[in-house]
């Protein structure tokens, strides 16, 4: 007998640049805030516009308040029969830093707190989990964990999964983009023709993941493709070939045609390399009904290993809601053949496509539903 359960996210929390909450995220996509800083900090004599969130308590202290957040909106007491799974690319690297700019010394950094699976640690000295996971496959890790939340809830083997995507801000990462000169000085206006480059950010997305609705706002995680292209260490297929296929293997999953599609989160990180190769890609696969397209980065920068949980959350709400984003700063348009959403409006949304696409070609797309 095939096991096939369905996949819903119940219960959310999240805090970014966009917004200390779901919600004040949701606000400032739909408004267009300025979200993104201006900081001279990280590279000596240069600007770089960043991502940062506006809170006096720790990374930690943020990370343990959203999931418990999560659990007093769900139905359950705690999460000893929930199976954690967390998406990270920076993990503790950032606590190390702050350990050695202050001893000016590698001695005292404690490797417990170092890792990838530095998230999990710190979630599990608060709560009791029957088991867990971490995923670090660069800027598709949280994606993956959304992505491996419905893989195990569809076979039967939990019913309960709490996905975690958090990175924060680190010199390691901001100085390794910034080697690669894909920062920008200002705001990213991805597909925009006078792009100058990508924001990193930073942020902590929560989603409690369950094998049945807990309310009338639940959404399903329909299908999930996956793809490595493996091109290049950095930078994608310039056809989108490995985008491409992603985005076809999640509508097989989902079981449907790429006409249901309404509305495409993409990827959109501001850089010319990636947004051309995904632009081309959805060009090539949606022929005929042309979903309508923005990417949410002008607003919440990339965050790295935490966007696709972040980016669930937002397709989350605007399947909740109705209500589609336009692409903030798009003036000139790139690439023809693709449906940009202008505005914010309200419309008709049963599916959202969200796509995220990493270092070495590792692609992930993730179909959501109501």
């Amino acid at each position: 007998m095939t096991i096939n359960k369905k996949a819903y996210i119940n219960s959310f929390a999240s805090i970014s640049c966009a917004g200390k909450n779901s919600q004040e995220l949701f606000e400032s996509i739909c408004k267009k805030k300025e979200t993104i800083t201006i900081d001279k900090t990280y590279i000596k004599d240069k600007e770089l516009a960043l991502g940062k969130i506006d809170s006096s308590k720790s990374f930690k202290e943020l990370l343990i308040q959203k999931c418990q957040k999560v659990l007093n909106n769900s139905n359950l007491e705690d999460f000893k029969n929930t199976f954690l799974v967390v998406g990270s690319s920076v993990g503790g690297m950032k606590t190390s830093e702050e350990q050695f700019f202050k001893d000016k010394s590698y001695e005292n950094i404690d490797p417990k707190y170092h890792g990838i699976d530095t998230i999990a640690t710190w979630i599990k000295e608060e709560f009791d989990f029957y088991d867990d996971i971490s995923f670090s496959t660069a800027c598709t890790s949280s994606a993956n964990a959304v992505g491996y939340a419905k893989e195990v809830i569809s076979k039967g083997i939990y019913k309960n999964v709490l996905v975690v995507g958090a990175d924060s801000l680190s010199y390691t990462t901001v100085c390794g983009f910034n080697a690669l000169s894909v920062l920008s000085s200002k705001p990213c206006t991805p597909f925009d023709k006078d792009r100058e480059g990508m924001n990193v950010s930073e942020a902590i997305a929560v989603l409690l993941i369950q094998d049945n609705r807990s309310n009338s706002n639940s959404v399903e995680v329909c299908g999930v493709g996956y793809s490595s292209d493996a091109h290049h260490m950095t930078q994608p297929h310039p056809e989108g070939i490995g985008a491409m296929k992603a985005m076809q293997n999640a509508l097989l999953d989902a079981k449907i045609t790429e006409d249901k599609i309404d509305y495409i989160n993409a990827h959109g990180t501001g850089t010319l390399a990636n947004d051309s190769s995904e632009l081309i890609a959805i060009s090539k696969l949606f022929k005929e009904k042309k979903p309508l397209v923005s990417s949410t980065k002008s607003i919440t920068g990339h965050s790295l290993g935490a966007a696709g949980a972040l980016e669930a959350i937002i397709s989350t709400l605007i399947l909740q809601k109705q209500i589609v984003p336009s692409n903030k700063g798009l003036k000139r348009v790139d690439i023809e053949g693709v449906n940009y959403s202008k505005e914010v409006k309200e419309s008709k949304i049963s599916y959202i496509l969200s796509n995220s696409f990493a270092f070495g070609g590792n692609n992930t797309s993730i179909i959501f539903g109501i």
